[in-house]
């Protein structure tokens, strides 16, 4: 039985030696593939909203059985944590059903939601760990906090500081995490909304800048912070460390799982085994208060290919049917701003979230990896994610709009260099902060013809 999050610690150290290697293709591939032909799971490419509560179901009780069979691998000492059924269970009834985040009148609640919710989905806005260069942080965060259908923020990350390179562990480390949020509590400010709620801490990647922040002037108790797992079903003592200071301090814990669709867990079916594992198994080694929903294709990277947006369906379904629990998914578009496929993934994106039963977060424009990501995107997520669950989607109908929606989109995972579009900078006025002119067009034109596939309630 677990008595708190020293006996977690305790089994990293004390529990069974197993190689790096070991890990992977015994535990994990092997056990995956013996999963998957048990539970007979197979996908369809053209079912990317699945409507299919049996293989749902099955897709849940393989991911339970993963995690109970091998644990979670510990890399900072190579050792598995390893769980009983009971402890299991007892942390999939422990997540929360709600939670508060900001504060005054910004505060906003996250609460689990079930498959084709009508409830409006929560729109978390940012693009979350971008490399943002320091002159640009400031006005690209406020593009999207300054946006009223924005209920939380998160941002990117400072790969410098006053010119000096950002050192994972090191001194400068500090100051970039504690420059990250002092500049977020600036951009809040001055829209008129400092109350609300982010998810920050995103330039640091150690320890050490987690802990600088846990302070409120800097991440309130009311915000939150990543507590990271390896692909696949690993984790470490940095990310640990991240669980016992916010379980002193107070802030909330979102697990991350980066599972990788075409990875250990091999395609769709695989993934999202290893996925509701992750999660299940994040309840107890990450303290999770909340999951980020963030597959990833191990070749295309994006979220709006049609095996991770089929994981997305497949894994929020799962828990709304059988663990009730917050799930925030992540938007990471293969393109970035000014270009019309941008607008397509993220619609595609944000109708398969809210119909099968999470909250949306984004956009991390151009895989997340350049700083080519505005609030105009994260405007449309919202929009979109909130005519869904007004027109009451059904999981059928939102398959056959994100079917269309691909259609327009798909040919950019085969172009060369992708499509990562340009900086925030060339796509909205840096004085007014509002969208050029042309990115602003191409966002009405879009809004427009995604109307016009059938999701009549687009305003």
């Amino acid at each position: 039985m677990i008595r708190s999050y020293l006996d977690i610690i305790e089994r990293s150290l004390t529990g069974p030696k197993v190689i790096k290697d070991e890990w992977d293709l015994e535990y994990i591939v092997m056990n995956t593939r013996k999963l998957v032909d048990k539970y007979e799971l197979s996908w369809d490419k053209d079912e990317i909203v699945l409507d299919d509560p049996k293989l749902v179901d099955s897709v849940f009780r393989a991911g339970l059985e993963l995690i109970g069979t091998v644990g979670v691998y510990c890399l900072s000492t190579g050792r598995v944590i390893a769980f009983e059924l009971e402890e299991l269970e007892e942390g999939m009834r422990a997540m929360p059903q709600a939670l508060v985040m900001g504060e005054g009148r910004d505060e906003r609640t996250l609460y689990s939601r079930k498959i084709m919710d009508p409830r409006l989905p929560i729109v978390w806005a940012g693009n979350p760990g971008a490399p943002t260069p320091e002159d640009l942080f400031l006005p690209t965060a406020m593009s999207w906090m300054q946006e009223p259908i924005v209920d939380l923020i998160t941002c990117g990350s400072l790969p410098q500081v006053d010119g000096h390179n950002v050192g994972t562990g090191k001194p400068t480390e500090i100051l970039a995490a504690r420059r990250e949020l002092k500049l977020l509590r600036e951009g809040l400010r001055q829209v008129g909304r400092p109350g609300m709620g982010m998810l920050a801490g995103q330039s640091s990647v150690s320890e050490l800048g987690d802990l600088a922040i846990a302070h409120p002037d800097y991440l309130r108790p009311c915000d939150s912070h990543l507590v990271a797992m390896f692909n696949e079903l690993m984790i470490d003592n940095i990310n640990m460390s991240r669980v016992v200071n916010s379980l002193d301090y107070g802030m909330l814990n979102a697990s991350l799982p980066t599972v990788m669709v075409g990875g250990l867990g091999g395609d769709a079916p695989g993934a999202a085994v290893v996925q509701v594992a992750s999660f299940i198994a994040a309840n107890l080694v990450c303290r999770a208060d909340y999951h980020l929903l963030h597959p990833v294709h191990i070749r295309h990277v994006s979220t709006s290919t049609r095996g991770v947006m089929w994981v997305q369906s497949v894994v929020q379904q799962a828990f709304a049917s059988n663990a009730p629990c917050i799930i925030v998914s992540d938007i990471y578009p293969k393109s970035g701003a000014l270009t019309k496929e941008l607008l397509y993934e993220v619609a595609a994106n944000a109708i398969v979230i809210t119909v099968c039963g999470g909250h949306l977060e984004g956009v991390g424009s151009a895989d997340g990896a350049l700083p080519n990501g505005t609030g105009l995107e994260a405007r449309f997520m919202g929009e979109v994610g909130h005519a869904a669950a007004k027109q009451g989607l059904s999981l059928n109908a939102a398959n056959e709009l994100v079917l269309k929606l691909i259609e327009k989109y798909e040919h950019v995972f085969e172009m060369p260099g992708g499509n990562p579009g340009v900086s925030f900078d060339q796509a909205y006025d840096m004085e007014t902060l509002i969208p050029v002119p042309d990115w602003l067009e191409m966002y009405v034109t879009i809004k427009e013809e995604v109307r016009q596939m059938g999701l009549e309630a687009l305003e």
